[in-house]
């Protein structure tokens, strides 16, 4: 693999042992889930750097990357507008909202990040297949970077899943099933398809320890784009907790470099009918409890077990964060608000954020001058039935 200076390999959660940087999987000794570990004495990387570098994908962070910018396989991901949104930061009552806007990436959502990176580390490790599960986003741009690279691609994906995820996975040449359910059905099949093929790498979140790797350059850009003035909040539309594990990844290494001092606040929004994160986090515990029965419309964060949960509860205690949930009414409601007032266009699951900033608004969390970041993980589009479903259900 052609690995940047600074990146010394994999290291396992659990077990602590050391693996090669070509592992796509899980620990071979134990199991457990892997995490990238660098040699941060080896980066010189200050402000100026980066300020000289154009921005123009998320690879221009190669030095706190695993793999060299020039081995990637890459659409230009990243690099997507930080926002203002004044009419929003009104209503909410803060003094700057400003939304990261995901759905500018090259197949309209944040995953592509991740899927970049474990794709390209997957060519780099000689692989030829791929396969996940995904509520579906992430399916799509797997398929679209597999493709990009030559590689095959097998998904799985619950029935719920959007029909422009389904179509898309088939035409970026991907091997799509359907399996009947929800998520947790779908990583089942999943599970048994690559149980049957040692030749498949897995893409699925956090079994790669890639997938975060890329995901945490989202809040490299954020803090780049506030001339490094660290905001109070950034909420993220959780159901794996990538973005909220990655980011916390991100601004421990910025602090790590001395390009920042601080650190926001990071919550993670989740949906009431599918909510572990928040249940653990309100209780205290210190790992997620399956979600028995997960209802709701937002099937892009409706994952009920996320397999990191402790992690994303360690990320966001780590950061003085929270965790909140808001009902589907309330989601639709707050996508449709962030449309009409500041034209940025929110899947429902994406809107989680924007209903979660407005709950923790109601509870009394900002005083009235705080920078608050919301990520749509997500453009409207992929979803816009939905939306519109709504506003006829409202009578409109």
């Amino acid at each position: 693999m052609e690995t940047t200076d600074a990146f010394l390999g994999l290291e396992c959660v659990d077990c602590g042992a050391n693996v090669d940087a070509d592992r796509i999987g899980r620990c071979p000794d134990c199991d457990g889930l892997l995490e990238a570990t660098y040699d941060y004495d080896a980066i010189d990387l200050d402000r100026a750097a980066l300020e000289s570098r154009p921005l123009d994908s998320m690879w221009r962070y190669e030095d706190l990357l695993p793999v060299a910018r020039e081995a990637a396989v890459t659409m230009d991901e990243g690099a997507t507008p930080l926002v203002e949104c004044p009419a929003l930061a009104a209503e909410l009552g803060v003094g700057r909202l400003l939304i990261k806007d995901e759905g500018r990436n090259p197949t309209g959502t944040i995953r592509d990040r991740g899927q970049s990176m474990a794709v390209t580390a997957v060519v780099e490790s000689g692989g030829t297949d791929v396969a996940l599960a995904s509520t579906g986003n992430g399916g799509q741009s797997a398929a679209a970077y597999a493709g990009r690279a030559g590689l095959e691609s097998h998904v799985y994906l619950p029935a719920r899943s959007g029909f422009s995820n389904k179509a898309m996975v088939n035409v970026h040449g991907g091997d799509m099933n359907v399996v009947g359910g929800r998520y947790d059905d779908a990583v089942d099949a999943f599970e048994e398809g690559i149980a049957e093929h040692d030749d498949w790498e897995p893409l699925q979140t956090f079994v790669t320890p890639y997938r975060h790797e890329g995901e945490k350059t989202t809040t490299y850009e954020i803090l780049e784009q506030l001339e490094w003035a660290v905001p109070d909040a950034i909420v993220y539309p959780t159901g794996s907790g990538t973005g909220l594990v990655g980011g916390s990844r991100a601004v421990t290494e910025l602090q790590t470099l001395g390009l920042v001092d601080e650190r926001p606040s990071l919550y993670a929004a989740q949906a009431d009918g599918c909510a572990p994160i928040v249940d653990a986090f309100e209780s205290g515990a210190d790992d997620t409890e399956p979600v028995e029965t997960p209802d709701t419309i937002c099937g892009g964060i409706e994952v009920p077990d996320p397999i990191a949960g402790s992690r994303v509860l360690e990320a966001i205690r780590k950061t003085d964060g929270g965790a909140v949930a808001a009902g589907d009414q309330d989601v639709l409601e707050a996508a449709v608000t962030v449309a009409k007032h500041e034209g940025l266009e929110m899947t429902p699951s994406a809107g989680a954020a924007a209903a979660g900033a407005w709950e923790l608004a109601e509870r009394g969390e900002f005083d009235g001058d705080e920078t608050v970041v919301l990520v749509n993980a997500a453009t409207g589009s992929k979803e816009a039935d939905v939306l519109r479903s709504y506003l006829m259900s409202q009578g409109v």
